[in-house]
């Protein structure tokens, strides 16, 4: 384990240091989400129908695919970011303060790439003026989509105010170490800055951090989309009491994957052994066990109550899932890492950060190909089906498996270009890291000389 005590320099590392691994992976990304703009484009040009999911009715199929279980993986995801980064400032886990920055960041990269989803899957982007926000005091009463809309766009504004009170604090007091270039970005961001506002931020910020809390069960993934398809009494298999925690557990399991990962990569990145630990990443594990535990039981509560002696078109849409191999495959990838977290928490000798990576991927891969079979298989088993003269199928297009390889390269766009601008781990963790907490330090308090050259920095 590393000795060393972390520094400022270590979190400037990343905005003053770019290497050719660094350019390498932003043009495969970049790569990945321009061929999507590309396929979205002969899209808009060819309608949804090249998709496949205009094919309903009597033909069968489903006019929702991987667009809307995509949608909601990514919805899940940055709704868990932000629970795990409220948690540990409302609750004090000082443990994961390196992290903290980083479930913050994919929130807002998460909440992004749900919001692109809902404008591909409109299939005229338009609509979005034409329909939503031109009649939104009709639509929100009655349209699901107005409800999506409005409450990313409240998260979303949610998670950048946080984000951005914490981001000050760092930039007023790094400014003279940060590059030039970036000097507009800068004084938009600590525009009227005074050190007398640092009590009132921690307090702001603490009072957000309790109102994403309280708001977590009732808004977005744990409550508005569960509803949204709970509420189509057509569609048994999208009914369930158990729908809002199974949602929120599946959110917190992929968030915590999805933090993993990201931090990982820092670590590996920049050498930041020091600060990202392996006592973090156990920590994190420990939390990701907690939460696939109970989604794993809500599971079971839902297949207990859709099996025994449910109604027949309940039980019909619960038997069919059950026997899907995607649905098992995404159990069994869930529990073998629950199995994982557990054995290496009695024997500590088996934790190993590639294996903590391991487990991440799995779980994102098994929520995502749960979700896309949720909103599927709610389309093939409906309770009247006088319209369907054979079984419908649905597998998804070449577009729409661009389409998650575009918003996965967008999502890692957005952390390499934030990172090359502003630090991605808060300075009060590497204060609370070093002991001093910001007051052993008197240069951290001086005021910058406006006038002192800014010491030359590699682009």
């Amino acid at each position: 384990m590393s000795t060393k005590t972390p520094t400022e320099a270590d979190i400037l590392r990343p905005i003053q240091n770019t290497s050719k691994k660094y350019f390498i992976l932003f043009g495969i990304c970049a790569l990945a989400l321009g061929s999507f703009l590309v396929a979205w484009a002969y899209q808009l040009q060819q309608g949804l129908v090249v998709t496949g999911l205009s094919d309903w009715g009597s033909g069968g199929g489903a006019t929702w695919g991987l667009y809307i279980g995509a949608f909601i993986w990514w919805v899940g995801i940055a709704h868990g970011g932000i629970i795990l980064s409220a948690a540990v400032r409302l609750l004090g886990m000082d443990r994961y303060m390196p992290v903290a920055r980083l479930a913050e960041l994919l929130t807002i990269a998460g909440l992004s790439a749900a919001g692109f989803y809902i404008l591909v899957h409109m299939g005229r982007p338009d609509r979005m003026v034409t329909s939503v926000l031109g009649h939104y005091h009709i639509t929100v009463n009655n349209s699901p989509l107005v409800w999506d809309v409005t409450v990313i766009t409240a998260y979303f504004v949610l998670t950048a105010t946080y984000l951005s009170l914490t981001i000050r604090y760092d930039v007023s007091r790094l400014r003279d170490q940060l590059p030039d270039r970036f000097d507009p970005i800068y004084d938009g961001l600590t525009l009227g800055y005074s050190e007398k506002e640092d009590e009132i931020i921690e307090r702001m910020v603490w009072w957000l951090a309790l109102a994403i809390i309280i708001m977590a069960p009732l808004l977005l993934h744990g409550g508005v989309i569960p509803w949204l398809f709970a509420v189509l009494p057509g569609m048994p298999a999208w009914f369930g009491g158990v729908q809002g925690p199974q949602f929120l557990t599946i959110a917190l399991t992929s968030a915590i994957s999805g933090v993993i990962l990201v931090a990982a990569g820092f670590r590996r990145a920049y050498d930041w052994e020091h600060i990202m630990t392996d006592d973090v990443f156990r920590g994190l594990l420990l939390w990701l066990g907690f939460f696939c535990l109970l989604f794993l039981w809500l599971q079971l509560q839902q297949n207990v109550v859709g099996l025994f002696k449910a109604p027949l078109d309940v039980g019909a849409a619960q038997e069919a899932t059950l026997h899907q191999p995607i649905y098992l495959l995404s159990m069994g990838l869930v529990f073998s890492t629950l199995a994982y977290i557990f054995a290496q928490a009695i024997r500590p000798a088996l934790f190993t950060r590639l294996r903590a990576m391991i487990a991440g991927v799995a779980v994102l891969f098994a929520t995502l190909m749960e979700k896309i079979l949720f909103v599927v298989e709610g389309f093939m088993h409906p309770t009247f089906e006088l319209y369907r003269a054979t079984p419908g199928e649905y597998f998804p297009s070449a577009i729409e498996w661009l389409s998650l390889l575009g918003t996965i390269g967008m999502v890692t766009l957005i952390f390499l270009s934030v990172s090359k601008v502003v630090p991605v781990v808060e300075l009060h963790a590497i204060e609370h890291l070093r002991g001093d907490h910001g007051h052993e330090h008197e240069h951290e308090h001086e005021p910058v000389n406006e006038s002192t050259k800014k010491p030359e920095v590699e682009a």
